[in-house]
């Protein structure tokens, strides 16, 4: 690959933002050439984190801008804006002709945004056309799942291709990390297990089936799967569990669900 793409990360001051920046930090395709946030707008963004964590060194002299597309010269939006926020400023990037990428649950939902697990559903990008004709704009908007649903969707993909799915039932169990910087300090999670979090069934019960579904006609088709999820905060600090129970459509072996599991191989795994 010849010159990186230039990012610009929306929300960079954020928990989110701060792992998008060690992500990208010595990304072989990405230089990040901006970042903005709301509070420390003007700041440097090593000011911005006092206290709040670790920024890579190379970002420390960028300075912090406002949300606003005229303001921000890059090629690709990474946004990682809290929920109210996104749901205003990503549509105005992709106004504005950027691609963004969003981490934000506001527009997984929308009939034209794909909401993309690249192993698994590469081929719901043709959406973008749908979305630019639709909302006459030259940028796109497409979204990442939350991030249990990530983790547990990718087996439930050879599973539903070799066997079919039936039913699903899925407990997670979620680092105090998940809620944010609030969430972190907390002292009500020690020693507590919290059985409910504000949304989170919702999502972990719907992604999951327009992910597995298909694109068709110029609109997404939703997996006819079951899924009933229970999702708690534990005090962890770091990290997602999640426990699956999967009924199949037709009787397996246990070896022939272990190479349907270990077989399993996406695009990405492809173009290596």
């Amino acid at each position: 690959m010849g010159r990186k793409l230039r990012v610009c990360v929306l929300g960079a001051t954020g928990m989110v933002g701060q792992i998008y920046l060690q992500m990208l930090a010595d990304h072989p395709w990405f230089e990040v050439s901006a970042v903005t946030g709301n509070t420390t707008v003007g700041k440097k963004l090593v000011e911005a984190y006092a206290g709040k964590g670790d920024v890579p060194r190379k970002y420390w002299d960028l300075e912090v801008l406002p949300s606003d597309p005229a303001k921000v010269d890059a090629d690709l939006v990474f946004s990682c804006l809290p929920t109210k926020a996104a749901r205003e400023l990503e549509h105005k990037f992709a106004e504005a002709g950027f691609p963004v990428v969003s981490d934000a649950s506001a527009n997984r939902y929308h009939e034209d945004v794909p909401l993309i697990v690249p192993e698994i559903n590469p081929e719901h990008l043709d959406a973008i056309e749908v979305q630019r004709r639709r909302r006459k704009w030259d940028g796109f908007i497409v979204t990442t799942p939350n991030c249990t649903t990530t983790a547990f969707v990718m087996p439930l993909k050879p599973l539903l291709d070799e066997f079919g799915l039936r039913h699903v039932n899925v407990v997670t169990m979620q680092a105090v990390s998940g809620a944010g910087y609030n969430g972190v300090p907390s002292m009500a999670i020690l020693g507590n297990v919290i059985p409910y979090i504000p949304g989170e069934e919702e999502k972990v019960e719907l992604e999951p089936r327009k992910i597995l579904g298909s694109f068709e006609d110029g609109g997404f088709r939703p997996a006819e799967v079951p899924i009933d999820a229970t999702c708690t905060r534990v005090p962890t600090l770091v990290g997602h569990l999640a426990a699956l129970t999967v009924t199949l459509s037709r009787e397996a072996k246990l070896e022939e669900v272990a190479e349907a599991l270990e077989d399993f191989r996406g695009l990405p795994q492809l173009l290596e």
